[in-house]
């Protein structure tokens, strides 16, 4: 059965003539940068941690950051990749700490999952397919979805509540109570920071409202997708050529 993730519903909202050529068309136009290879190094990272693994957490990043430099033919150090080495020096440790603290007033927290895989049923001709970053349980019972994100300084108010952003953690929570079979009311979401320039407040949780309102225009929103999907409907948006790798190619001229 077809699946849709949320990057490609994200896609086809940005620009459904760009999703049509990722997406149906298979044209490859991923490359990796530096801030993409930094942010698979730390989420990897702090997965291996919270799993208890036995890794030195700085030489596993600096492991995987190299990996991914050269996956995305960033062969050579440069003063960003340098930067970025020296900025994480610190972080890991105020990990677990801040989820202590953020987790202290409702009976502290256990591990559920890391990168749970969701594959569940939208309709009877499309799944959702998503992976959570993380998944804990607090003392009362309750779940709570975690997503990371790496950046420099921190996010704004408006980026916090981005419908871009948030509407993923929405679509998460959902298809995750569908997994379980349990009340939607049975889970929170929230998003993680893990800062790189930040001089205090490295790691800053914060709670995305999904209640039963934002889940429906999100379900709204995904349905209108896949119906404009397989009804091969592709418009051009022009307001999103700016950072298209498409733009003034033989694909879209």
């Amino acid at each position: 059965m077809p699946h849709i993730s949320y990057s490609e519903l994200r896609n086809w909202s940005e620009c459904t003539w760009r999703h049509k050529l990722i997406y149906l068309d298979k044209i490859d136009v991923f490359q990796g940068t530096e801030h993409t290879c930094y942010g698979t190094a730390v989420h990897d990272t702090v997965e291996h941690m919270l799993l208890g693994k036995d890794i030195e957490p700085y030489e596993h990043f600096n492991k995987v950051f190299d990996d991914e430099l050269s996956r995305a033919g960033i062969c050579e150090e440069t003063q960003l990749t340098k930067e970025m080495r020296q900025q994480i020096n610190g972080t890991f440790e105020l990990v677990v700490p801040a989820l202590d603290d953020y987790f202290s007033s409702k009976g502290g927290w256990s591990l559920v999952a890391t990168e749970q895989e969701l594959m569940e049923d939208i309709n009877d001709s499309f799944k959702f397919k998503g992976f959570i970053d993380l998944i804990l349980k607090d003392g009362q019972g309750h779940y709570h979805i975690i997503d990371w994100k790496t950046c420099s300084w921190g996010w704004n108010t408006r980026k916090k509540n981005d419908i871009l952003y948030t509407r993923q953690l929405v679509l998460y929570k959902h298809f995750y109570a569908q997994k379980l079979d349990i009340s939607p009311r049975a889970v929170s979401t929230h998003f993680g920071l893990i800062k790189r320039t930040a001089k205090k407040n490295r790691i800053e949780l914060f709670r995305v409202t999904s209640g039963e309102r934002k889940t429906k225009n999100s379900l709204d929103f995904l349905d209108k997708a896949l119906y404009n999907i397989t009804k091969g409907r592709h418009i051009k948006n022009k307001l999103s050529c700016k950072f298209c790798p498409f733009v003034s190619t033989e694909h879209c001229s």
